[in-house]
């Protein structure tokens, strides 16, 4: 087995890094990768971008977003999580066959102190029946990669912030998240570990998955990505997980009711959104305007379904004149 310890802490990139890796490099042996990043959400490869993430919050707190090539359902990461990754041959796993991939990591928390930790479902690895970890699988051209997290001591109130889609009845053909309980592995771990941080924890796994007692072992082991390979994972990371296209343009249809009193009236918009741009916008209530809402409606069609479009198209109008009496960052503030 070859291993390698990514050291950026951007998402987009590791992501990026490990697409390379599986589909430009040739290995004889299963390929291991560790890497972990700053706040951010990655959501499955099916689902509906918006749908699945609090947008005011992550905006609000600069969480990266971006959509992996795997399956299943979004996750929030922060410093506080490890990921990791096997790549192997297609012929040499079964898709959908987590057990197989997970069981190793597994075995060496056990060596650890989670004696608990155990496959479970689908797709999870529980301790003392709480979900700590998560894992998704993509094949391609003959390669395969299974890639889980290891909540080790992450921030568990974000998580139920930025994940918890605010109730504005948006209903979409994605894949939706199973909300389950989730926990940290720390306080499960033996006592000499109660303090490590997740470097230290990802070096401890290195060692209990080669069976060795120094890193310096598996020197001949470690993977280095050359300068011309780094400029092809930037072109990825470019291509995909910085592109808003990719990010929430690949989402499917979905349409949102998102309704208001205002002390000027009520307002009710219905829009209908697809690769995360509006496709169709109608505007219902009790409200009032000299002019007539359809023509803002047909201007909206088009444009990017988030915050920061829908106010570069709103600045220059004068949206009282469709709904007189009522702010613009309140307008702004329920559509999206």
């Amino acid at each position: 087995m070859y291993y390698i310890s990514m050291k950026s802490h951007d998402i987009g990139r590791n992501l990026a890094t490990e697409q390379y890796l599986m589909n430009n490099r040739e290995f004889d042996e299963p390929l291991l990768l560790f890497y972990y990043e700053k706040p951010c959400i990655i959501v499955g490869r099916n689902q509906n971008t918006l749908e699945e993430i609090n947008q005011n919050y992550v905006k609000e707190h600069g969480i990266t977003v971006t959509r992996r090539l795997s399956g299943g359902g979004a996750v929030y990461q922060d410093l506080g999580n490890l990921c990791f990754s096997f790549v192997v041959d297609s012929e040499s796993e079964q898709f959908g066959d987590f057990k197989s991939f997970v069981q190793p990591v597994v075995d060496a928390l056990h060596a650890m102190g989670a004696k608990s930790a155990e496959v479970s479902g689908r797709n999870d690895i529980l301790v003392d029946g709480k979900k700590f970890s998560g894992n998704a699988m993509y094949s391609r051209n003959g390669k395969t990669f299974s890639h889980g997290t290891l909540m080790l001591d992450v921030d568990l109130n974000v998580v139920s912030d930025a994940l918890n889609v605010p109730a504005d009845k948006m209903a979409s053909k994605g894949i939706k998240s199973v909300k389950s309980r989730v926990t940290n592995l720390k306080p499960y771990l033996a006592p000499e570990y109660q303090n490590i941080t997740v470097p230290e924890f990802r070096d401890t796994l290195l060692k209990e998955l080669f069976h060795v007692d120094n890193l310096d072992d598996i020197k001949d082991k470690e993977v280095v990505v050359t300068d011309k390979e780094q400029a092809a994972i930037d072109k990825i990371y470019e291509d995909y997980y910085n592109n808003w296209d990719w990010v929430y343009g690949n989402s499917p249809e979905f349409t949102v009711k998102k309704r208001q009193h205002f002390d000027a009236g009520t307002v009710d918009a219905r829009f209908l959104v697809d690769q995360g741009k509006i496709k169709n916008v109608k505007f219902y209530g009790d409200f009032f305007g000299p002019g007539d809402a359809t023509e803002l409606a047909d201007k909206m069609a088009g444009v990017r379904y988030d915050h920061d479009t829908l106010k570069a198209l709103l600045d220059p109008i004068d949206t009282n004149k469709y709904f007189n009496g009522i702010p613009k960052e309140e307008l702004l503030n329920l559509f999206v």
